[in-house]
């Protein structure tokens, strides 16, 4: 298994992928032609604005000269088909969404499972990439979430990795959440002990053959103190 733990994988409104960091690049050396694809959702019950984020995906790829046979949605309407979706394809896509609604449908479908023994290329997007952690760090997100006494910030994850990212941190670094700062007075805490990754867009984490490279810029949050150790077209091995 090959695996692009993304922040996103396109430009931002431009409707295509991403090149930074080398990302297209490495791609070509990865996909085969008129790949197979599985888009694993965030939602399964939200099929309309699931099916929107799986059309503007399939739509940055072709837009980038990438081919495909299929392109198939994995949601609550085939979610009991999941294994034999995940075992014929060549590519699955983790979609970004809400990382605890996302990690339900991953647990109910056994993803964990199903992709131990996957030989095919894996791409996170967002909290696709957050949820492929083994112990997945659910930084609150929505109203509440950060005052709630029952919100469950480590979850079991899909194991791809050990890494924990922090996606769109050029978006996020100053954002308040129920009148907390998400960083300094929720993460910040949180990292006691522990090591968040927190890149922006056009960042990834690459894995292959157990070798696991982040690229582009990105910071380490560890004990409470951030550090950047990698800039834009730059990476840094972990």
């Amino acid at each position: 298994m090959i695996c692009f733990l993304t922040s996103r994988t396109d430009i931002d409104d431009a409707g295509v992928l991403d090149p930074s960091n080398g990302f297209i690049d490495e791609l070509r050396n990865c996909l085969p032609e008129n790949c197979r694809a599985v888009y694993v959702c965030s939602d399964p019950d939200r099929w309309d604005i699931m099916d929107k984020y799986l059309a503007y995906t399939y739509s940055s790829f072709v837009s980038s000269g990438f081919s495909f046979k299929n392109f198939i949605p994995l949601d609550g309407r085939n979610e009991e088909y999941a294994k034999i979706l995940i075992s014929n394809s060549d590519m699955v896509i983790l979609g970004g969404g809400h990382v605890p609604t996302q990690n339900r449908f991953f647990r109910k479908t056994g993803l964990r499972e199903i992709l131990r023994d996957y030989q095919g290329i894996v791409i996170g997007i967002s909290a696709g990439s957050m949820n492929s952690a083994d112990t997945v760090y659910s930084q609150p997100e929505l109203e509440g979430e950060a005052l709630d006494p029952d919100y469950e910030k480590f979850l079991p994850g899909l194991g791809l990795t050990e890494t924990n990212l922090l996606p769109h941190y050029q978006d996020c670094k100053d954002d308040v959440l129920d009148g907390l700062r998400v960083f300094e007075d929720i993460t910040y805490p949180d990292s006691m002990g522990r090591t968040f990754y927190a890149i922006p867009d056009g960042s990834y984490l690459f894995i292959k053959d157990g070798r696991e490279e982040l690229r582009g810029e990105a910071y380490m949050i560890r004990d409470g103190v951030l550090t950047q150790i990698s800039e834009n077209g730059g990476s840094v091995e972990l």
